[in-house]
């Protein structure tokens, strides 16, 4: 449109064009004849000829440029006021967007809007997950994961008459919980854990839903990259696949044990693979929406982005450990180690169990020895808070952006908190309330390093050629 309204122009304004011509050919002459001639006051030195000549030629350049630009401009707005100031305002817009985007690669390319759509779109998914995981904690807590003894990917409908439930009740009672655990056990507790395992399933299938929905509406709508969609995509079907990884950590529990001693439970590796799987989905959709709705961290000067980058290279591996620390809480979980040992800070009366080292070979007891994965566990949490700390300590006297020096406080609060909970827990003998916020505030600890690693990462070149040494103060 605007290049056929341009050719319009051209050709029923020749006179705008034509006084924008007059205009600079006046303003070369005038800058030639004002100036004197070199040659008649140097003509014995060389140097001074050549260096008059250049001089007058720069003068002359920009003399030239300003004069044609305010004249021509001028005739042109004369004659067409209604045009001037909107092209120039575009081409202004355009320039500055392109000054702008230098080295930056946008993930969601179709304007603000859409930026802002996919971006709470993203977000709410990334709290979707969050909240299947709480519920999935409470389904353990309450010992309502093995009350479904089948599974279909599609999902059912839940039991609709007595007849029904009846059915769902004598399929329970061939399961080993019900016959080691739960024996005697009425339909009315039977119907709090069903409910409670069908919630869970059914909840992951319309998160599945709503995520698929807005995701093809977007690709069809062209709102997002190929770079975007690639990475959804994966997280999509990872998505789907953590149903499977859901059924076969339910399956193990339904076999019979192997000792008559031991309590049915699913396999504490099939665990820690079902809540790290969820932990990364989650990650991965929060950290996209970051970087959709944040395309560049927050910098304002190069002192400011000196002082993240010697945040960020302590704050990863602290990320890193805080990440392992709550797959090992996976595996404390899987154990039921949290109903041993409840005394702190010692285990029992000592401070190492006699037996964690006796399962052979050697390194199943990192995994299956409830003695070992227990102190573990506690060994992970504290090297964590040190670490956080240690974090805190080191960037106090740095020259950050406030946001980030707010986040570092903000987490190392996060990590003594999470760290009274576990305690708590523990001291408690494993209640569902104080064991659900435990698992909460793992993920939101884990939330808190992912946006501190977001906020002090590289800013984009063009960011940075445009940053002055030091931050304005106001």
């Amino acid at each position: 449109m605007l290049e056929s309204r341009l050719i319009w122009l051209l050709k029923g304004r020749s006179k705008a064009l034509n006084c924008a011509y007059n205009n600079v050919k006046r303003s070369v002459n005038r800058v030639w004849n004002e100036q004197p001639s070199p040659l008649s006051s140097s003509l014995l030195n060389p140097s001074r000829v050549f260096s008059s000549v250049s001089s007058r030629s720069i003068i002359a350049t920009r003399v030239t440029a300003r004069n044609s630009i305010i004249y021509g401009f001028r005739g042109l707005h004369r004659h067409r006021k209604d045009f001037c100031v909107p092209s120039c305002r575009t081409m202004s817009t355009t320039a500055s967007a392109c000054i702008e985007n230098e080295g930056l690669k946008f993930l969601v390319t179709a304007g603000p809007h859409a930026q802002k759509m996919v971006g709470i779109w993203l977000f709410a998914s990334a709290a979707w997950v969050f909240s299947m995981v709480v519920l999935g904690g409470i389904t353990r807590l309450t010992r309502s994961g093995l009350s479904m003894t089948d599974w279909k990917f599609t999902g059912s409908l839940p039991p609709m008459s007595d007849k029904d439930w009846l059915i769902e009740f004598e399929k329970y009672k061939q399961s080993p919980e019900y016959k080691r655990v739960n024996k005697g056990m009425n339909i009315d507790d039977f119907k709090f854990i069903y409910w409670m395992e069908y919630a869970h399933r059914m909840w992951g299938r319309a998160l599945g839903i709503m995520f698929a929905l807005p995701f093809s509406y977007f690709l069809r709508k062209r709102y997002i990259t190929v770079r975007l969609g690639l990475r959804l995509s994966a997280l999509f079907a990872l998505g789907a696949g953590q149903g499977l990884i859901g059924w076969w950590m339910v399956k193990s529990g339904l076999e019979e044990p192997a000792s008559e001693y031991v309590q049915p439970r699913v396999s504490p590796y099939r665990l820690a693979a079902h809540l790290t799987s969820a932990f990364v989905i989650y990650c991965g959709l929060f950290w996209t929406a970051l970087s959709v709705v944040l395309p560049e961290p927050p910098a304002e000067s190069a002192a400011w982005v000196r002082g993240a980058a010697k945040v960020k290279r302590l704050a990863f591996p602290v990320s890193i450990l805080v990440g392992i620390t709550a797959v090992s809480g996976a595996f404390v979980a899987g154990n039921d180690a949290g109903h041993a040992f409840n005394t702190f800070p010692k285990m029992g009366n000592t401070w190492i169990p006699d037996d964690v080292l006796t399962m052979k070979p050697l390194i199943r007891n990192f995994f299956e020895n409830t003695s070992t994965v227990q102190l573990d566990h506690r060994i992970l949490a504290t090297a964590t808070l040190i670490s956080i700390g240690g974090l805190w300590w080191s960037t106090r006297k740095l020259d950050i952006h406030p946001a980030i020096r707010s986040l570092i406080g903000s987490t190392v609060g996060m990590a003594a908190l999470q760290v009274t909970l576990g305690i708590s827990t523990l001291l408690s003998y494993v209640p569902v309330s104080l064991g659900t916020a435990h698992q909460a505030g793992a993920l939101t600890l884990l939330t808190l390093m992912l946006l501190l690693n977001h906020t002090v990462r590289r800013p984009s070149l063009s960011l940075l050629k445009s940053l002055p040494s030091v931050a304005r103060t106001t």
